[in-house]
């Protein structure tokens, strides 16, 4: 998350490198925050082309990112300041409470604990903490921990290094969403709920100022929309895709000519009604965990955040105010023509306003 160092940069790339995607932003420092210079996105899989999650490659990154560099007239070797991300199943995040203990000492006791706490082997284990607050009554740690696999850094660092551009901080996803909101947003009390809603999957992050840091994924994204259309209305993926775009989750009944949220059987859930599932139950554990229900705002953020109809079920079924959130709201922007407020760029807007 959002440290309190002194950010030293003049410029700043945001790398968000996802499954369907890779989302660039480039940023400048200036007296009162930050200016967008520029931010694009190209897509890692052929236009209607039905994708296999399993057959995705990432060998098909660094050609994609080499042409997303040149599509936004960067020369890599004047990047001096390049953040990037990793995410899913080999990254890991979680706050916990610890013992005061001396900086000298910290880290190697954080290395065992984070053991009982993350889902990652010690041998396999690239890990990462932030002190977040020192309790004044107890004198305990809040500290959040941060790990993913040496593979998994090993390979992001192969597809940065592939398009000629110098690998800098990475990130995990979570926190760049989270940085996303909180360096870019009216500072509020209470607890928001970010949903990254990506190709494949949702990234589900609980941030407050004053209460539990929390992240998870849930299986279900944007492409499990157009499987759902694919199935209830008998049409191809190509045609799968234009329909979602065009009419979100709302559906024409042809017979009562009237609008409804899309309905499969009544023995099987939609997409929209799974990741509600999860969500439910991920806000239940946090009210357990953190002892907070505070709940202010859901901000969808990701390539699927602005499909018709998605923030008002949300609404409706969760009880809480739903948004698109708009990452470039605080930015000054005069040097872009056709200043953009799309969602997708959420996590490479977080990582490019990431203090050194």
């Amino acid at each position: 998350m959002a440290k309190t160092k002194k950010v030293k940069f003049k410029e700043s790339i945001g790398l968000d490198i996802g499954n369907h995607s890779i989302k660039m932003v480039h940023l400048k420092k200036t007296h009162h925050g930050y200016k967008l210079l520029n931010c694009e996105s190209l897509s890692t899989i052929p236009e209607g082309i039905e994708p296999v999650y399993s057959d995705l490659s990432p060998d098909r990154y660094a050609p994609i990112l080499s042409q997303l560099v040149k599509t936004m007239k960067l020369k890599p070797k004047k990047i001096k300041h390049l953040v990037s991300s990793i995410g899913g199943d080999n990254t890991s995040i979680k706050q916990i409470r610890t013992i005061f203990l001396p900086d000298e000492e910290l880290e190697s006791a954080l290395f065992f604990e984070a053991k009982k706490h993350l889902p990652i082997s010690g041998a396999e284990m690239n890990l990462d903490y932030q002190v977040l607050s020192v309790e004044e009554k107890t004198n305990n740690m809040n500290i959040l921990l941060a790990s993913s696999t040496k593979a998994l850094l090993k390979e992001h660092s192969h597809v940065v290094t592939s398009a000629d551009l110098t690998p800098g901080i990475v990130d995990l996803e979570s926190l760049a969403v989270a940085n996303s909101f909180i360096l870019n947003s009216e500072k509020d009390d209470g607890v928001y709920v970010i949903l990254n809603i990506g190709a494949f999957k949702t990234n589900m992050v609980i941030y407050s100022s004053t209460s539990k840091f929390f992240a998870r994924d849930i299986a279900y994204g944007g492409f499990n929309f157009t499987k759902d259309i694919m199935k209830k209305q008998k049409k191809s993926y190509e045609e799968a895709e234009v329909y979602k775009l065009e009419h979100g989750l709302e559906e024409r009944e042809i017979d009562s000519k009237k609008s409804s949220l899309i309905s499969l059987d009544v023995t099987e859930k939609n997409t929209t009604e799974l990741i509600t599932q999860e969500v439910k139950r991920s806000l239940r554990f946090y009210v357990k965990e953190a002892g907070s229900s505070d709940f202010r705002k859901i901000l969808l953020v990701g390539g699927s955040a602005n499909l018709r109809g998605l923030s008002e079920y949300f609404t409706e079924q969760l009880q809480i105010p739903t948004e698109v959130f708009n990452p470039f709201v605080n930015l000054e922007d005069s040097n872009r023509p056709g200043t953009t407020n799309d969602p997708q760029f959420a996590v490479a807007l977080g990582l490019a306003m990431r203090p050194e």
